[in-house]
């Protein structure tokens, strides 16, 4: 169990997925690039700037998309605060939700299409 404190710490946003690529020698593995919409910072003159958030997500999905390209344009739900980690070389900047039962059904977390990229999850 985790306090509700601790719940509210994970940061959930939608993503939509730019680009799916396998990860070489690996069975598993697919490279997401994954856009979060934009993000507004300041600048040394302290004017906003706006940038796009867009993120490497490494997934262990492969087994469940022979054909990667369907997930191209896909918007899921992502966890996008988890510190980075390094997996067979890459950086991965968050996790792809998704849930899996033991007789091999598979979905991902897909919000309908008229919540924007960047939601975030409350």
């Amino acid at each position: 169990m985790i306090s509700f404190e601790d719940f509210k710490k994970v940061d959930m946003a939608v993503g939509q997925i730019l680009s799916a690529e396998k990860v070489p020698e690996t069975d598993k593995l697919l490279k997401l690039s994954v856009d979060f919409g934009s993000v507004f910072t300041e600048n040394a003159e302290g004017l906003k700037e706006e940038k796009k958030d867009i993120r490497q997500i490494v997934s262990g999905i492969s087994l469940y998309f022979p054909d990667h390209s369907v997930l191209v344009g896909k918007k899921c739900m992502f966890v996008t605060n988890l510190e980075p980690r390094m997996i067979k070389g890459l950086e991965s900047q968050g996790m792809i939700l998704a849930v899996s039962t033991e007789d091999g059904k598979f979905s991902l977390l897909e919000p309908n299409n008229d919540i924007p990229i960047g939601t975030r999850a409350k």
